[in-house]
């Protein structure tokens, strides 16, 4: 949360139980200003005059459940941007996958801890504040640079390479990742006998497939162990932060596919929105090839580059499940033709 403003945040908590909703305007209202409701339908209702900064929705309720109610704050243009905490007495990780799919920002379990419910809002208004913060700084960057350049085209191009080597700069082990899975990318996109504007297209989009990162702390980043559920929580993130980044920019609508969609598998197991097949964008498909290429031609904090056969081994067996078919096969040739190992330098 912005500590620079004296207006305190504004928090609408959707509970059928009243003690429930007692509890945490308790916990809540010194720092925030809460307003409870005990229904979905209430709820909707109440959105209509005003729009909180942060929801915290159960998930079990008569009437709407806390996935119906999610489901309609998505699709409404006006609230589609609203964090929002799902609660629930429930520890399953298929619930809180669901929940995460559709759009929920973290999940909080019952019975309540006060420190807990404090940490996690918290955080969760203070990365949202980041994330706002980081869209004006591109916006007044932007339109600082457009002053300056009458070419939007070449502004256009600075900024997202200026944008790629931020990036990249966040991690020296994948120094120069983004320009290689960028040119990659072209590449297939050539190969596939995609039009030059495409291959234009797909070059830029490529450059911030990982912007998102910039979300993500640099120590987990560059962390040469495993790392822990939270830490790997915080990583999934980058494409949903990355998305919403990018969603700004008007020079190029497509840029967000990239940023939200790589990790997408082809058969569907992949995230954040658990798309599958055809139904992942093209160009999200073809920058996964080469993002998986890249990963494992590239030296990392707990590895070195795997040999050239690995990659293609490895590639193979990734092929139809979380890679598409297609254009595996164009990497898998781009693969066979580098005979000396180069492609990756």
């Amino acid at each position: 949360m912005d500590q620079s403003s004296d207006k305190k945040a504004f928090i609408l908590t959707i509970d059928d139980d009243e003690i429930n909703n007692m509890l945490l305007a308790a916990i809540l209202e010194e720092e925030y200003e809460v307003v409870s409701v005990k229904s979905g339908e209430k709820a909707i209702e109440f959105l209509k005059g005003r729009k909180p900064d942060l929801i915290l929705l159960d998930l079990n309720m008569p009437g709407m459940n806390g996935f119906q109610v999610l489901e309609y704050l998505k699709q409404d243009k006006e609230l589609k941007e609203i964090p929002v905490i799902m609660l629930t007495a429930e520890v399953d990780q298929e619930t809180e996958v669901k929940g995460i799919q559709s759009g929920a920002f973290d999940f909080l379990h019952k019975p309540y801890i006060p420190t807990l419910i404090l940490t996690h809002v918290h955080r969760t208004l203070e990365l949202i504040s980041l994330q706002k913060k980081m869209q004006e700084r591109i916006e007044l960057q932007i339109k600082a640079t457009m002053d300056q350049l009458s070419s939007s085209k070449r502004l256009f191009r600075q900024m997202v390479f200026a944008l790629a080597k931020t990036i990249d700069a966040k991690d020296p082990y994948t120094n120069g990742h983004s320009q290689r899975v960028a040119d990659y990318s072209r590449e297939i996109a050539f190969r596939a006998g995609k039009s030059k504007n495409y291959q234009r297209k797909i070059f830029f989009i490529a450059l911030l497939h990982d912007i998102g990162k910039i979300g993500v702390s640099g120590q987990v980043l560059n962390k040469p162990d495993k790392l822990t559920p939270h830490e790997y929580s915080s990583i999934k993130a980058h494409p949903i932060i990355g998305s919403s980044i990018l969603s700004s920019v008007r020079e190029m609508e497509e840029l967000q596919v990239g940023a939200r969609s790589h990790h997408e598998r082809y058969d569907g197991t992949g995230y954040p929105d658990g798309l599958a097949g055809k139904a992942i964008p093209e160009k999200a498909r073809i920058i996964a090839v080469a993002d998986v290429y890249d990963a494992m031609t590239s030296k990392r904090s707990y590895r070195d580059i795997l040999p050239q056969e690995v990659v293609r081994e490895e590639l193979v067996k990734a092929k139809g499940t979380q890679l598409d078919p297609k254009f595996t096969d164009i990497m898998l040739q781009m693969i066979d033709e580098d005979v000396e190992y180069r492609m990756h330098e």
